[in-house]
Order: C-alpha cells, then structure tokens, then sequence
C-alpha cells in the first residue's frame, strides 16, 4: 500500500478555480477562432445575443414601442424580447438631457433609444460606448460648432448626440422620404464608433464600408447613377460620413426601392449592418 501525499484543502480549491479558469480561456480563445473563420466566410457574426437573463420594459414604455416603432412590431416574437433587453439596457446607459424647456418623457427616452438598437439589431455589442449623453431640443437649435441652427448632431469628442425632438418625430411620420433625422444621427455614432472599437460588429462595418467604397471606385458609372437618380439626396456627397449616414438612411425607409435600383449597394449596407430582418 502507497500512501498518496496529502493536500489542504486550500489548495486543491485554488487548483480547481484555476483549472476552471483555464479552460474558460480555452473555450473563448477556441469560440473566436472559429467566429473569425466564420466572419471571413459569411461576414456576419456567429451569434448576436450573449445575455441569458433577460431586461423586461416597464409596462409603460413597452406601451410605446408597442404602438410607435414598427420595426420592433415586424420582429417574431423571440426576438421582440431581445429587443426589449437591449432598450432596457440602452436606456440606462445614456443620460437624457432637456434643452429649451424640454422636459424628457418617456415617450422620448424609448423613441430614440429604439432607434439606436434597431441599427444595432445586427450587431452583438449594441451600446454605441461612443454616445454618453443625448440632448433633446424642442425644434432647431443654434450650434457653436459653425455657428448655425441645426435639426441635429452628433459630437464625437463629448460623446453627444444632440436632436430636434419635432424633426426626430417627423422622420417617422413620414415613413419613405427618406429623410429621418434619428437614424441619420446615430448613423453617424455607430459610424465613428465603428472606427474606433474592436468588436465583431465594428469590424463588419468598417470592413464592409471600405469594400462599398471600393465598389464605388472601380465603377464610375454606378457612382455617377446613385448621385444623378434623384434616389439618394445631394447631401451625401458632402463627404464619407454624410454618404454612409445618408445610405443608412435610405436603406432603412425605402429597402425595396433601394435593392431594386441598386442591388450591389443596399447588398453592402444590409452586410456592413447584418440587417437579415423583415422586410429588408
């Protein structure tokens, strides 16, 4: 008979939290391999939603998104509950903030957070880490940033994304003029903060908006037909930020209209945002 040596207790727990630990890194290091490969092939992520436990709205703001954002009403039901989450989750991770006399409802904080999970549906981090801070202004607004009155803006240094509360509303009053002033702002976030992150979904985007730009380089003609059908406004070829906020735009109001005109462009928008969803 061979006596074994003797442990404490303390360290075979310390062994046993290690070993865990390690094979935690394993399995993560092993599922990212297999998500670049996957991403390489399909240029999309392998998976869009990580949260088990799932944020429910209050009945209140359910309410709203219920009967005012149809996206969220199109979505099966499975995925109406992702939805609700990330609103949950969105909302309280930004600061609202009333201008003019604006007092923030509600109505507001799930209006244009919803919004800004709609663009991200397709992403699996959907916090735009790049919006801190969201001011609501009753109508125009006067901007020291060049010194003129604005519908909206988004300023990436302090994180802030500034709207017109009529104009945002107008933009869904009028479902296919392409022309929706909270999609075109946080068009603009997502954009930037794309650049500047290193998740899935920000590589996606960037990647895939260098390939539509290189798509758009190597055919002048398509280039050419996109500015002169009428179809996209002349404000996209202020410069790259205003063409993508403005594709983005458009893709969301008028999809069938766009992959009917356009099938190589609307095919990179709906890739650079994984928008695989009804009606797109």
């Amino acid at each position: 008979m061979i006596d074994l040596p003797k442990f404490p207790i303390e360290y075979l727990l310390i062994f046993g939290f290690l070993l865990f630990v390690l094979l935690g890194l394993i399995i993560y290091a092993l599922v990212n391999m297999v998500e670049a490969a996957y991403v390489m092939i399909y240029k999309k992520p392998l998976y869009r939603h990580s949260s088990l436990l799932l944020k429910k709205l209050p009945k209140q703001q359910k309410s709203i998104l219920e009967e005012k954002f149809i996206f969220y009403k199109r979505l099966p039901t499975k995925e109406k509950k992702y939805f609700e989450h990330r609103l949950v989750r969105f909302i309280s991770h930004k600061e609202f903030i009333g201008r003019n006399g604006i007092v923030v409802s509600e109505e507001m904080k799930v209006l244009i957070s919803a919004t800004a999970v709609m663009l991200t549906f397709g992403f699996r981090n959907f916090y735009i880490r790049s919006v801190k801070m969201i001011f609501i202004y009753p109508s125009e607004f006067y901007s020291k940033t060049n010194d003129a009155y604005h519908k909206g803006e988004y300023n990436f240094q302090l994180k802030a994304l500034v709207l017109s509360w009529t104009h945002f509303l107008k933009g869904y009053d009028i479902k296919n003029d392409n022309l929706n002033l909270g999609i075109h702002e946080f068009a603009h976030a997502i954009h930037l903060n794309s650049i500047r992150e290193k998740h899935i979904g920000a590589a996606i985007f960037t990647d895939t908006f260098y390939e539509l730009n290189k798509l758009l380089a190597n055919q002048e003609n398509l280039r050419q037909r996109m500015m002169t059908s009428g179809y996209f406004r002349e404000y996209a070829l202020t410069n790259q930020f205003e063409f993508i906020a403005v594709i983005i735009e458009t893709f969301i109001e008028t999809p069938s209209e766009f992959r009917s005109q356009f099938p190589d462009v609307y095919a990179k928008t709906k890739q650079m945002l994984n928008f695989n969803f009804s009606g797109y």
